[in-house]
């Protein structure tokens, strides 16, 4: 890749890897279901302006229904659970989980749509498995004043991005990503909208909930998805993904420089087991050779 690609990269990580920060410092004041309204209602706005200006409305009603099934499943539904269990996990702790995405996503496919999932990938997902077990001991606790729940929000999460990934896989294979990006913006502030106006706060939030709220739409989700496209466009989608295991180590270093969060070990050993399983998962890491054989012969 060219340094600049590699920048972006890098500044995309660093923006998904704050919106773990930013949910964390607004949720409390907002709430999961005002505040993921104006996370993806204002990134909609942002976001429809370029499709205009690429001359591509077209997609957002002749893919109503596929982009609306992407907006739920993709962004309105896992943004509410994460930003849900922002109300009792950290930022980084958060971050790590989101790092299984990939690993739902190729299990989706082989329950879904039968795809075959060969040696190495079994393996990847064996190993990200042990990682979330790691990353979560003695921590999911389903008692009072436990985790449990928000762990397992988490991971719900990541299970939609799986489901959403393959779903546009199969029903919007073609259409333009970035009308696919604002769609899915676009029906998920539709259909949160009832929601937020039914739990809004009471109390006005406070400035700084005010301030992660337009930081966590425009840059981490407008600009984001903008510069998760033209990485696609210029390095294509399988170096791109790399984007996946640098998001934990910026949702960490955030919510510690900024929140005073602690980085405990059995979220670095959790996030270096989880990181090392989507490699595999995904083909990013290279089989050892032994797995290549058992592969070939499958």
């Amino acid at each position: 890749m060219r340094p600049r690609d590699v920048s972006e990269l890098v500044i995309l990580a660093a923006l998904w890897g704050g919106s773990f920060l930013f949910m964390r410092v607004a949720a409390p004041q907002f709430g999961p279901a005002a505040l993921i309204e104006l996370r993806v209602g204002l990134a909609a706005l942002l976001l429809l302006p370029v499709l205009a200006w690429r001359g591509n409305l077209a997609p957002l009603w002749r893919k109503a229904g596929p982009l609306l099934v992407v907006g739920v499943t993709n962004s309105a539904l896992p943004f509410v659970l994460y930003a849900w269990a922002a109300l009792s996990v950290t930022a980084g702790f958060a971050s790590v989980l989101n790092a299984t995405s990939p690993l739902f996503a190729a299990l989706v496919a082989r329950v879904w749509l039968k795809d075959r999932l060969s040696a190495a990938a079994t393996a990847g997902l064996l190993l990200g498995l042990l990682g979330v077990v790691i990353l979560v001991w003695g921590k999911a606790s389903f008692r009072a004043g436990g985790s449990g729940w928000a762990v397992a929000a988490c991971l719900a999460a990541t299970l939609n991005y799986g489901v959403a990934a393959n779903f546009t896989k199969r029903f919007l294979s073609g259409v333009d990503p970035m009308a696919i990006a604002t769609g899915s913006q676009f029906y998920a502030a539709l259909v949160l909208a009832p929601f937020a106006v039914w739990l809004w706060p009471e109390a006005m939030p406070g400035r700084e909930a005010w301030t992660s709220v337009l930081l966590l739409a425009f840059a981490c989700t407008g600009v984001a998805y903008v510069m998760y496209f033209r990485l696609i466009a210029h390095v294509g989608p399988a170096r791109a993904i790399a984007v996946t295991f640098l998001i934990p180590v910026f949702g960490m270093l955030w919510g510690a420089i900024l929140l005073d969060e602690v980085v405990t070990i059995n979220m670095l050993a959790g996030c270096g087991v989880i990181l090392a399983g989507t490699g595999l998962a995904t083909g990013v890491i290279r089989a050892p050779r032994r797995l290549a054989v058992l592969q070939g012969r499958g």
